[in-house]
């Protein structure tokens, strides 16, 4: 299955928060066709013109935004200087409600991919009326166990990598939470040197974490000094605080999605995201599909993409 043509948005703005954000959003495809909310990764990646490319712009009106503080939402988390402390899970499951009355959409389909499957689900449990089904790939929950597997013990399958990963904090910090010690380096530190080395480790790490799938190859946003910092910023952020999440809530309160079909897709080759994500998400949420990918990891493959396709064209008329 091919993914459709390239096409621009109909609409574009950005919306007031009230709080001192500006948040980025555009609209494709359809005005008249079934909504589909495209939540971006990282966090603190961006939303990407291929990331309408999934959607029949003849049957969905595609909407997109920069979550707080990325891409075009302003003010940018590559500005070293500009405080991320307004930007938690819940803040922004606030500016979706937000969009979604501006818009005058009563009810949309979510797709997440990576992080945006975090807020995918915290979003679907908090307002699960507004929510006609959920296309989730490269699961992620987000817990507390799972920050740290990502930071601490995929590194024995990297050691090399971990060691410089790990080289990057002051010394009295290695033996204890990486993590914690990067968003101290990023975001308490006042100095643009330190900020600057610590976001070019950190995305080395986030590099290697991916480096052993099939087709890899480095990522070419993390060569941009501005990307790495507004990313790693935000992503050190969000982890270090486990996402503003109880640990294991998202398990928790994951009945609150009866009645919402949901298919997940995961790479088995995931080693930053165990299989055993889905499969519990899957095991507490009967409307939920598991499609586990034997070939692809993290990034996905071509089967990967057939099965957003497939899950995508299921959805294009959801009631």
């Amino acid at each position: 299955m091919e993914r459709f043509p390239e096409l621009e948005p109909f609409a574009t703005g950005w919306m007031d928060t009230g709080d001192g954000h500006r948040v980025y959003w555009e609209t494709s495809g359809n005005p008249a066709g079934t909504p589909v909310l495209v939540l971006h990764g990282g966090p603190g990646s961006g939303s990407t013109p291929g990331g309408r490319r999934n959607w029949d712009p003849a049957r969905y009106m595609i909407v997109q935004f920069d979550q707080r503080n990325c891409g075009r939402s302003t003010p940018s988390a590559s500005d070293p200087t500009v405080s991320v402390e307004t930007n938690t899970t819940w803040h922004l499951i606030r500016d979706i409600e937000q969009l979604r009355t501006q818009l005058d959409v009563d009810r949309w389909v979510l797709w997440g991919g990576s992080w945006g499957c975090t807020l995918a689900l915290a979003y679907a449990e908090r307002h699960p009326e507004r929510v006609r089904g959920m296309i989730l790939v490269s699961v992620t929950m987000t817990r507390r166990n799972d920050v740290h597997w990502l930071t601490h013990e995929i590194g024995r399958y990297l050691p090399e990598e971990w060691r410089r990963f790990r080289g990057g904090v002051p010394e009295a910090e290695r033996d204890g939470d990486l993590v914690a010690a990067y968003n101290r380096l990023l975001n308490e530190s006042d100095d643009p040197h330190v900020q600057a080395r610590a976001a070019r480790d950190w995305c080395a790490w986030e590099d290697a974490a991916v480096s052993l799938e099939p087709g890899w190859a480095p990522h070419p946003r993390y060569q941009e000094p501005d990307f790495r910092m507004q990313f790693a910023r935000i992503v050190t952020h969000y982890f270090s605080h486990g996402a503003w999440l109880e640990e294991g809530q998202l398990l928790r309160d994951a009945g609150r999605l009866a009645g919402i079909p949901g298919v997940l897709i995961h790479g088995r080759l995931d080693l930053g995201g165990p299989v055993d994500v889905p499969w519990l998400l899957a095991q507490a949420w009967p409307d939920a599909r598991l499609e586990v990918v034997s070939e692809a990891g993290h990034a996905g493959s071509a089967r990967t993409t057939e099965l957003i396709l497939k899950a995508a064209a299921e959805f294009a008329d959801a009631p």
